[in-house]
């Protein structure tokens, strides 16, 4: 190991990462180690870390290599693995762009949800990276509900690669600290736990959340949760672009920023906001080593 690794330090509406280019997929990050690097005071800081490595070269990854060059292997700050990160490809994507890897325009990104199209617009028209998220499933069963302290809600249950029961709610303050998950019901729904959106109205398709991500508590902002609240609030309000043919958009409100979600007629959901590299360094092996014996 070199007596330093590069890392840089990213956001997507203050989803915040730390990126870990590591192409040749050499450097071993346990879930000890991830931790330690999201740890806010003894660590790094972050909302979880951004493994990049060639698709090629990683084997939950290595037979989307034809489709995609590069695999984001995602991790939550408390060092577990995600399916998948809508922020997360956006500043993935951010990276690659600040790295020369790719320029404006396409690129494909393999992820453990499949391989994402992502959209890099030119610096006159903002910047901003628009991610196509797939689509929205709805899994059967028993209806679920959400509750924090003495109030309970129900929820829609979404799935955008990963798990998210939608829950709309009078005042955001509902929701409470968000330092623990929120209990939900049935436990079934959920095995694996789950991502739990709370959502108020601002206007005709435009929306405000917070949300508590599994394995991370409450962020600043979680991209497949505005997808789900998205989908959530058109489905709410008798909209189904399937049905009707046209296209859906709705503005939602985070509290790191905004993020605008459309979903097609054919299912597929686009995400587009920010996605900005605040700073890049050198983690020290020596410490790096200590949290990774």
């Amino acid at each position: 190991m070199s007596t330093r690794i590069a890392f840089l330090k990213g956001h997507g509406t203050e989803n915040d990462f730390v990126i870990v280019p590591d192409p040749d997929n050499a450097i071993e990050l346990p879930p000890a180690a991830v931790a330690a690097l999201c740890d806010r005071r003894a660590g790094i800081g972050g909302d979880g870390v951004l493994h990049v490595v060639r698709s090629a070269a990683h084997p939950e990854a290595r037979q989307l290599a034809p489709e995609a060059e590069w695999f984001m292997d995602y991790r939550n700050g408390d060092g577990s693995i995600a399916e998948m990160c809508g922020n997360g490809v956006r500043v993935f994507a951010r990276y690659l762009q600040h790295a020369g890897l790719v320029g404006e325009g396409d690129l494909a990104v393999a992820t453990r949800g499949g391989v994402k199209t992502v959209h890099i617009a030119k610096a006159e028209a903002g910047g901003d990276v628009t991610v196509g998220m797939g689509k929205a499933f709805f899994p059967e069963g028993d209806d679920v509900t959400v509750s924090v302290a003495d109030r309970q809600w129900p929820a829609l249950n979404v799935n955008m690669g990963n798990p998210h029961a939608v829950a709309f709610v009078d005042d955001l303050a509902h929701a409470g600290t968000l330092y623990d998950p929120p209990p939900f019901s049935p436990a079934s729904a959920y095995p694996d736990g789950v991502n739990v959106e709370f959502v108020v109205d601002r206007g005709p398709r435009h929306v405000a959340m917070r949300v508590h991500e599994r394995g991370a508590g409450e962020t600043r902002s979680c991209g497949t949760g505005a997808c789900a609240v998205a989908v959530a609030a058109a489905r709410r309000d008798g909209a189904d672009p399937a049905a009707t043919g046209a296209p859906v958009t709705y503005t939602v409100d985070l509290p790191g920023g905004r993020l605008v979600i459309t979903e097609r007629p054919d299912g597929e959901i686009e995400m587009t906001g920010p996605a900005v590299i605040v700073a890049e360094g050198e983690i020290d092996a020596e410490w790096f080593e200590t949290v990774n014996p």
